[in-house]
């Protein structure tokens, strides 16, 4: 009878079939964590539209704040608070999902608090402050200023076609595609340049990942200095400590991996949880961008397997941090190295509290200082006949991943790459990608830069390679 009592209790206790319906879980754990970081998302989104692009509060919410399911209020009022003295945001009411503030900061834009943080704690967040260049740009021709003198069109330039291909971008099919600026700039000139209602040169907007484009450029200018080497280990300490750190495998992350999108190191982005938890911490609730990048496990050899993954990019930045040395030259470092020297006065780069460049995503500038950014890359790295950076580095952004090879080879050192199966646009282009359809394309055998910025919401697809497709119908080589 006691063995027969054993045999029934274990008939109780038999699982399915399948360990995925057993496990099968359909609670939402990082609900509040997701409430917490919409929260966020708006805050820096409308601090960076009423501060840095200098928008009014109906456009920040019918633009800035269209793709967000739910945005906290209307343009005429709700629970959140604008202090146009302090330049500051904050969103949500006390009780429930915490308020969430970011505030403007001279030289480097809109950051955000955590959520224990009060408009009080404001002064203690970084600042850059650093004086301009010299010269007027109103008065300084372009590329160096935006003295843009008005000029016949090339030769080889089909005005017709340029204008079809304008309006091409410009006049979408899908409502969710919005274009407000697009710069064509051919041997080294502005030969097109368009902006929507509400916007002009002047109008600074969030690059989201062309900002990647810019972190290994500033890479390659130390790498170039012989600072940073691509095929060594990055070279810092991971967490959580461990007992014994020297053997921790994640040493044998190199930058080249990190930079390819390669770390082997647990992705979290990719896995539906961006606005739940990683980079998202940073981006949106006042965590540190360096702790939570070097808290992944490794899950792949290093350099075997490509996901995109927005703390790869943050490791490589706090390894230039580390290289730099110095956290004040490090805050400089953009400017000094790069911005100052191609004319780019309307870009911010943006930190998060601690003072960590978020290169991955958070930074704010204008479509023509994308353009001088692209112009850079078509000059070979040269400017005014002073390198900035070496053709090594540019050949090394533009080569394919090693871990791409059997998937089309369309991504290289923080740069896109022309998939090995689209044939109707030069194999020899490439492209920054942003969130919401923020490119620079620059395609070396038109000696051509193509500058598209959006504010997409939805499914948006505004397919890049296409519109390079349309410009190119324009121009004879």
């Amino acid at each position: 009878m006691k063995r027969l009592h054993l045999a029934l209790v274990a008939a109780s206790l038999s699982f399915p079939q399948t360990a995925s319906a057993q496990q099968e879980e359909t609670y939402d754990y990082f609900r509040f964590n997701r409430d917490m970081i919409q929260h966020g998302v708006q805050a820096i989104l409308m601090c960076n539209g009423l501060f840095t692009s200098n928008r009014t509060l109906e456009q920040v919410f019918e633009q800035e704040l269209a793709y967000l399911r739910q945005p906290v209020g209307t343009s005429r009022g709700g629970d959140y608070v604008v202090d146009r003295e302090r330049k500051a945001v904050a969103i949500g009411a006390p009780g429930g999902t915490p308020t969430m503030r970011a505030a403007f900061r001279k030289g480097l834009g809109c950051v955000i608090m955590a959520p224990d943080q009060t408009f009080e704690d404001i002064e203690r967040l970084p600042i850059l402050d650093v004086p301009p260049p010299p010269g007027d740009p109103v008065t300084t021709p372009w590329p160096d200023g935006d003295l843009v003198e008005g000029r016949p069109l090339p030769s080889n330039v089909d005005a017709a076609a340029l204008q079809a291909a304008s309006d091409w971008a410009f006049h979408r099919e899908s409502p969710e595609q919005v274009t407000l600026s697009l710069v064509v700039v051919h041997k080294g000139e502005i030969i097109h340049e368009r902006y929507a209602d509400g916007v002009d040169v002047s109008t600074k907007t969030r690059t989201w990942s062309t900002a990647k484009s810019i972190a290994v450029t500033l890479i390659g200018i130390l790498a170039d200095q012989d600072k940073m080497h691509l095929d060594e280990p990055l070279g810092f300490d991971w967490l959580p400590p461990t007992r014994s750190p020297e053997a921790d495998p994640r040493n044998a992350i190199t930058l080249r991996n990190v930079l390819n999108m390669s770390s082997g190191l647990y992705t979290v982005d990719n896995r539906g949880m961006e606005y739940a938890t990683g980079s998202g911490m940073s981006y949106w609730a006042g965590a540190s961008s360096v702790n939570g990048a070097r808290n992944r496990g490794l899950v792949h050899e290093p350099g075997t397997y490509w996901d995109y993954e927005n703390y790869d990019t943050i490791l490589a930045v706090y390894a230039m941090k580390l290289a730099l040395g110095d956290p004040q030259t490090y805050l400089e470092f953009p400017r000094k190295a790069l911005l100052d020297r191609i004319g780019m006065r309307n870009t911010l780069l943006s930190v998060d509290r601690f003072g960590d460049f978020i290169l991955s995503s958070q930074v704010y500038t204008t479509a023509r200082d994308l353009a001088r950014f692209g112009l850079l890359y078509q000059q070979g790295g040269m400017w005014n006949g002073e390198r900035i950076l070496s053709e090594d580095w540019i050949e090394f952004v533009r080569t394919p991943a090693p871990s791409t090879a059997e998937r089309g080879r369309f991504y290289g050192g923080q740069w896109w790459l022309v998939p090995d199966d689209l044939t109707d646009v030069p194999s020899d282009a490439y492209s920054t990608a942003g969130n919401r359809g923020q490119y620079v394309v620059v395609v070396p055998t038109h000696d051509l830069v193509i500058v598209r910025r959006g504010l997409d919401y939805g499914r948006q697809g505004f397919n890049r390679w296409d519109l390079t497709r349309e410009v190119l119908k324009a121009i004879t080589p």
